[in-house]
C-alpha cells in the first residue's frame, strides 16, 4: 500500500466509526450545518452548528453545566436531578436545546446517571472514541454544539443492547407527548 492510501483509509475508518453501521453522519450539507431531528415536530431540519468561545459558554451555562458539557466532566452518581426522573417527555441538550433522548427509552441502569437504550435519532448525537483514564470508551456528544453528554456502553437492555449513560447536568427536560423517534427498534 502506498503512503497516500494510509491517510485516506484512516479518514474512511474514522467516518465509519463515528457514524456506525447504517447510520448517517451528523454533519449535513456543509461543515457548518447539522441535520437534526425534532421529536416535537417529527421532522428534520438543517441547523447551524453552534460554536462559542469558552467565555460565551460560561455566560450561557451554570458552572456545573460548563464543567460537564465543555470540559468533559462527570457528575457524581445519584446526585443529578434527572437520574431518577420518570415524567413523559424529551431530554434536550442543556447547551443548545437539541432533542437527544425520549423518556420512552429511559431506564434504571442502577448506575446513578440517566440511562437510555437509544437516542431520539442517531444524527442528533456523535459518538467519539475516548481513550482517557487508560480505558477505551465511546464518548457521546451533542451533534449540534459538541457538548460532552456522557458515554455509551454495550451492556444495555433489548432491543439495542446499548446504555447511553448521560450526565443530568448536560440535559434539560421538556414535558409532554412528542412524536418520538423515527428509528425502528426491532425486538
Amino acid at each position: 500500500m502506498n503512503k497516500m492510501m494510509v491517510p485516506l483509509l484512516t479518514l474512511l475508518s474514522a467516518a465509519v466509526f463515528l457514524t456506525g453501521p447504517g447510520r448517517t453522519p451528523a454533519i449535513a450539507g456543509d461543515m457548518n450545518t447539522v441535520r437534526i431531528y425534532s421529536a416535537e415536530s417529527g421532522t428534520y431540519a438543517d441547523l447551524p452548528y453552534i460554536e462559542k468561545t469558552a467565555m460565551e459558554w460560561k455566560q450561557a451555562l451554570t458552572a456545573e453545566q460548563f464543567h460537564i458539557l465543555r470540559e468533559e466532566g462527570t457528575e457524581r452518581p445519584f446526585t443529578g436531578n434527572l437520574w431518577d426522573h420518570h415524567e413523559e417527555g424529551v431530554y434536550r441538550c442543556a447547551g443548545c436545546g437539541t432533542d437527544l433522548f425520549s423518556s420512552s427509552t429511559k431506564y434504571d441502569s442502577g448506575t446513578g446517571w440517566p440511562s437510555f437504550w437509544q437516542p431520539v435519532d442517531p444524527g442528533n448525537i456523535r459518538e467519539v472514541e475516548d481513550n482517557g483514564f487508560f480505558i477505551r470508551r465511546v464518548e457521546v456528544q451533542c451533534a449540534r454544539c459538541g457538548g460532552h453528554l456522557g458515554h455509551v456502553f454495550r451492556d444495555g437492555p433489548k432491543p439495542t443492547g446499548l446504555r447511553y449513560c448521560i450526565n443530568s447536568a448536560s440535559l434539560v427536560f421538556a414535558r409532554g407527548a412528542f412524536q418520538g423517534s423515527p428509528m425502528k427498534t426491532g425486538g
